[in-house]
């Protein structure tokens, strides 16, 4: 198409008529991408064009990382959230016009709509010069909206911690190989480079170890170039009907609103679940084909034998589908050799590389004004498969000789099979259950499940039934909440009770219920069921049964758990999640104190809404969580010990391994403090803290806050004197207990009651230190004196005290 200049002072050569580009070949100044949106591609000049012609029309905008940095907080495919947008013609300019989706009116009357329209503000995302036009198409130059950090980029990138960074526009370009043009989406891609001449480089001459950081991930943290791209995408056909957000039912809520047209007697703010669009051919029919199935295609670029577990694991859905009444209306397949991943057709399920630690995520392109979903887009992380084999590696000590292991590799491939379907869960519309891990492997994927180990009959781990094979019995109801297609001439009331009918009847039957990810969190949570990776119905039995799982693979524990060749200094790095095996099931089961059982009850669906955990119940998990404290769980024996030398040359130190005080060398007693650690951050959180005072106050048969204080001075401090690096372990805890008990009478976020009843069981600890009889050996007794004189020195001032100052255990990361 050729477009003629508008009346205007317009000196670009772009817009003058000689600019003709056609259609998927070069031209003489650049190609034409024919599609939802064309795009015009000046290769000569670096500049992008968009023809408009569907003005006043809306659609979606996005925008998506294309290539990342390799770490989670800014990797390759992630997106923004959807924005509702047009273009509307202004004179001259064309605007690019957000919606405000926020407040609407379901009325009619356009009356009521203007009203709503002119009371909240919309956003001008861009304001583009008309360069031409011809037969109802508008020609502007889109290459400073596309080369601008639309997203925040530079800010992200300063907040690694290396100074600040700022977008370069002298190295920042369209990237021509990016664009794309289809049926429902254009897209067009910029390279965007930050820089900050301040940022340190990696040292040419000694490796460091690092994974992580700027500047191990990029080639040069002084310029860090990124792409993104910018998508805009044709909204779904009218006919998709809305289902309205139900807290029991395990689906997200990303569509939220406030409508001004609803009766006075219904609440304002409107919350939709977000679902794909599925019907049945024979909406008469218990049981139907779909008018058009749900179809995910797995990445190509994802190598064998992942892609083969990957697609079988994301398979694992059509089961639920059929318990929808759906047949043939799922499918996962390979994506065809010339099918595009961008295109938005497609749900997708990607293989990314990452150099750093991090969730496998499931995302979704959805409307915000129904929730439809129009793409689903797995991304699942390379770097979680090799952390599995390391905790395999550690449980087994599986290498005799070079010969590989089988054990490893399954329970790396069962892993992956079920992170799958846990990710293609999201994208099919569902939340995290983190109450399913209680029920075993049969109630949901959407749980984030630790491996179930048992021992053989010879005391060796056994990994045979680490995963599960299947989706869950709440799966299956989640998605039949969800997707069920109702007989025609049901009214919406009708319709209603037939989808609160299955939701309830899986509590009262079935006791299955959810608990979505903010109720998971130990610091936050306070369910006691509801947790991430743990294993078991009774979370304090459970990690006494981990503790002695724990203690059989640290037995045999040695120089089998690498392959022969590799250096034993690494021994550390294996060493690291089978000593810290317990960390997620003793956050679990710290959450019974001062726990809270709930629902999230509906009046009148007759579920549960609150219960305080029992005392009973409070008082076995602090016995479970204090036994993590014990010098007979965190010593080293000497043998394993004279198998961990310093580390050589380019096998540097990570934060993966266990910090120290004793330079270069293993430090078994920097293992134990941060293992403590870990315990102590939960058990004397301030807010569980807080809770367990209440709880007591409200019934006194539960434990109160001095009961658990004085518990932990029991476990540790006034627990029998140990022998040998025992003792030295036992001191150290010590040392970690009350630095966290002062922590917890100094800190700003616990209530006055806390801090009151810390600071005095901290000072009966010093009056009980200073009428003891002198200890014997000169360790003991100079540990015991500074006890006293921080204690002393905490009364002068306490704020000195707010952070406990210990060695924390290295990052957990998912497994």
């Amino acid at each position: 198409m050729t477009h003629r200049p508008i009346p205007q002072d317009l000196p670009d050569r772009a817009a003058s008529p000689a600019f003709t580009l056609r259609e998927g070949s070069p031209g003489e100044r650049g190609r034409r991408l024919e599609g939802f949106l064309p795009l015009l591609w000046d290769e000569a000049t670096g500049r992008l064009f968009i023809e408009v012609r569907r003005l006043d029309e809306d659609f979606l905008y996005i925008d998506r990382l294309s290539h990342g940095l390799g770490d989670h907080r800014l990797e390759r495919g992630n997106l923004s959230r959807p924005t509702v947008a047009r273009f509307e013609r202004r004179g001259t300019r064309l605007l690019l016009v957000a919606r405000n989706m926020a407040w609407r009116t379901s009325s009619a009357e356009p009356a009521q709509q203007l009203a709503v329209r002119q009371a909240f503000p919309e956003s001008v995302l861009w304001s583009f010069e008309i360069l031409s036009e011809d037969d109802g198409a508008l020609l502007v130059d889109g290459t400073a909206f596309f080369l601008r950090d639309v997203r925040g980029l530079a800010a992200q990138l300063s907040s690694f911690g290396q100074g600040s960074y700022t977008l370069d526009p002298a190295r920042c370009a369209i990237a021509g190989e990016g664009l794309r043009a289809f049926p429902l989406n254009s897209q067009a891609e910029s390279i965007l480079t930050f820089v900050n001449p301040a940022a340190k480089l990696r040292p040419f001459w000694n490796g460091d170890g690092l994974r992580e950081g700027l500047m191990a991930l990029a080639a040069d943290p002084r310029s860090i170039t990124l792409r993104l791209r910018h998508c805009f995408i044709q909204l779904p056909e009218p006919g998709f009907r809305p289902r309205r957000f139900d807290p029991r039912s395990s689906f997200f809520n990303s569509t939220v609103f406030h409508d001004f047209g609803v009766s006075l007697e219904e609440p304002g703010d409107v919350h939709y679940a977000i679902r794909h669009r599925l019907e049945k051919k024979d909406p008469t029919a218990a049981v139907s084909e779909a008018v058009k199935p749900i179809v995910y295609y797995v990445d190509r670029g994802a190598p064998e034998p992942m892609r083969t577990a990957l697609l079988e694991g994301a398979r694992w859905w059509e089961k639920a589908f059929k318990a929808a009444g759906f047949r043939n209306a799922y499918r996962v397949e390979l994506l065809p050799e010339d099918a595009d991943p961008l295109d938005i057709r497609y749900n997708t399920i990607t293989w990314v590389p990452r150099a750093t630690r991090g969730f496998s995520t499931g995302t979704m392109i959805w409307d915000p004004r129904t929730g439809e979903i129009i793409k689903g887009e797995v991304t699942l992380t390379a770097l979680r498969d090799r952390h599995l084999r390391m905790i395999a590696e550690a449980l087994l000590s599986p290498y005799e000789d070079g010969t590989p292991c089988p054990e490893v590799e399954k329970l790396m491939l069962a892993r992956l099979r079920q992170l799958s379907a846990h990710e293609v869960a999201h994208t099919l519309g569902l939340d995290h259950n983190h109450i399913a891990s209680t029920h075993g492997q049969d109630m949901s994927v959407c749980d984030y499940p630790a491996p179930l180990l048992t021992l053989d009959a010879e005391g060796r781990v056994d990994l045979s039934r680490a995963y599960g094979e299947s989706i869950g019995r709440w799966d299956e109801i989640s998605i039949t909440w969800g997707y069920s297609q109702f007989p025609p001439g049901m009214s919406e009331a009708e319709e209603q009770a037939a989808l609160d009918a299955i939701l309830e009847k899986a509590e009262r039957e079935e006791g299955l219920y959810t608990l979505a990810q903010q109720d998971g969190i130990p610091e936050s949570g306070v369910h006691p069921k509801g947790h991430h990776w743990d294993t078991g119905a009774d979370a304090p039995d459970e990690l006494l049964r981990l503790l002695t799982i724990r203690e059989a693979a640290l037995a045999r524990f040695g120089e089998r758990a690498i392959k022969p060749g590799r250096p034993l200094a690494l021994l550390a790095d294996v060493l690291v999640p089978l000593f810290m095996l317990h960390r997620y099931q003793t956050e679990a089961a710290v959450k019974l104190l001062g726990g809270l059982e709930f629902r999230y009850a509906l009046r009148g669906d007759g579920q549960l809404v609150t219960r305080l955990v029992p005392g009973e119940d409070q008082r076995r998990a602090l016995r479970a969580v204090l036994a993590t404290l014990s010098p007979k769980v965190l010593t080293l024996r000497e043998d394993l010990l004279l198998l961990l030398p310093p580390r050589p040359p380019e096998y540097e130190r990570t934060r993966d391994t266990f910090r120290g005080h004793t330079g270069l060398t293993f430090d078994p007693l920097g293992a134990a403090e941060g293992a403590a650690t870990h315990t102590l951050s939960f058990l004397f959180h301030p807010h569980r803290a807080a809770r367990i005072a209440e709880h007591h106050q409200r019934d006194s048969r539960l434990p109160d806050l001095h009961e658990v204080l004085q518990a932990t001075l029991d476990a540790t401090w006034h627990a029998p004197a140990e022998q040998g690096l025992a003792q030295a372990v036992k001191l150290r805890v010590e040392h970690v207990v009350l630095r966290h008990l002062l922590a917890l009478a100094a800190a700003e976020e616990a209530s006055p009651l806390v801090r009151a009843i810390a600071r005095e069981v901290a000072l009966g600890l010093r009056a009980t230190l200073a009428d003891a009889p002198a200890p014997a050996d000169a360790m003991t007794r100079a540990h015991r004196a500074a006890a006293i004189a921080s204690i002393d020195a905490f009364a002068l001032a306490p704020a000195a005290f707010r952070h406990p100052g210990t060695l924390p255990p290295p990052p957990g990361m998912p497994i």
